[in-house]
């Protein structure tokens, strides 16, 4: 299924930001936020940032500007693992008002389809501020394909009831 433009119309704007302490240093190119701003300009989106970050505070800081800039969608990649560093929920979790747990199973569901690996995501979905997705990939770009396979299924309708607009699927 492919994601349809959002019903009333508007733009909807997106932030993307990677989690990766070793791109953001420059040790290696980012791979997982090219992915994820080509499948939204695909899509209609306006992307306002692709921010790739050091995993910590700094991610936290990144969603917390995003989120008052009002954007539509925040979707982060990387940091949602187990290692010491990994901290992307954490930084994630206090920015949500509404949790949807549905979303972020059916995430790890998916991914562990292509690899049991997938389950070992701490990944949140969740709305701030009452109007702002965020979404948390994994750091891998095939993971980030697979969880922007489970957005395709949701994410018009959830942006739509977001903005108080139609509730039929």
């Amino acid at each position: 299924m492919t994601t349809k433009a959002p019903t009333d119309a508007t733009p909807r704007v997106a932030q993307i930001i990677v989690a990766s302490t070793r791109a953001a240093a420059g040790v290696y190119p980012d791979r997982t936020g090219p992915v994820i701003e080509t499948w939204l300009l695909d899509r209609g989106w306006s992307v306002a940032a692709l921010d790739v970050v050091p995993d910590g505070d700094r991610v936290g800081q990144a969603l917390g500007a995003a989120i008052a800039a009002h954007c539509d969608l925040v979707i982060t990649t990387g940091g949602t693992g187990v290692s010491p560093h990994d901290e992307t929920p954490e930084q994630t979790l206090p920015h949500l008002d509404r949790l949807i747990p549905g979303l972020a199973e059916e995430l790890r569901r998916r991914g562990a389809a292509s690899t049991p690996l997938a389950l070992l995501s701490r990944g949140y979905v969740g709305v701030a501020r009452g109007r702002t997705v965020v979404v948390n990939l994994p750091g891998s770009t095939g993971g980030v394909r697979d969880g922007l396979a489970v957005l395709d299924d949701v994410l018009p309708h959830l942006i739509d009831q977001l903005h108080g607009l139609d509730h039929t699927p």
